[in-house]
């Protein structure tokens, strides 16, 4: 099994891609060999010792490749260790606590389960209203989010940084 690590994300316009980026980045700081890339551009998991696997939520959901993506390598993401995260309440606050305590999306819960990852995590998310279409600002509004960055970087690299230790323990 190879030692490289895949960072594959799902993202609409970019902030979920960021965070995956900045994971990345701490995970080659601690020395591992990382790919980063979206879900739709990954073929083979073989490859890959260890996968960190995360979407932008949407209403509560992943993003539809993201979702499939998942299912489709449940059996394969089972054989090695895996991090799920999930990033999107755009309120102040702790993210888990804003989603009622879930870390991933119910209707995924079952194959999240399945694979027994070593640990989900859930990070704020990012509107940006000049990204966004009139649509999703209508819809950000009509239920009462906020727009801006909500992402927490200190979190996500203290998290990175914990899976990276997991990865390559210190010896």
């Amino acid at each position: 099994m190879d030692d490289k690590t895949l960072v594959a994300y799902g993202t609409k316009y970019g902030a979920t891609a960021e965070i995956a980026e900045k994971i990345g980045d701490v995970l080659r700081h601690s020395g591992l060999t990382v790919d980063v890339m979206p879900v739709s551009r990954v073929g083979d998991l073989a490859p890959y010792g260890s996968v960190v696997l995360g979407s932008a939520l949407y209403i509560g959901k992943w993003r539809k490749d993201a979702a499939q993506f998942l299912r489709d390598n449940a059996e394969a993401l089972a054989q090695k260790p895996v991090w799920i995260f999930s990033s999107g309440p755009t309120e102040d606050g702790d993210p888990v606590e804003l989603l009622k305590g879930e870390r991933v999306p119910k209707t995924l819960q079952e194959v999240v389960d399945s694979i027994h990852p070593h640990d989900t995590a859930v990070f704020g998310g990012y509107n940006n209203a000049e990204k966004m279409s009139g649509l999703d600002k209508w819809m950000i509004k009509k239920v009462g989010h906020s727009m801006g960055d909500f992402r927490n970087w200190d979190a996500i690299t203290a998290w990175a940084s914990s899976v990276a230790g997991q990865i390559r323990p210190a010896v």
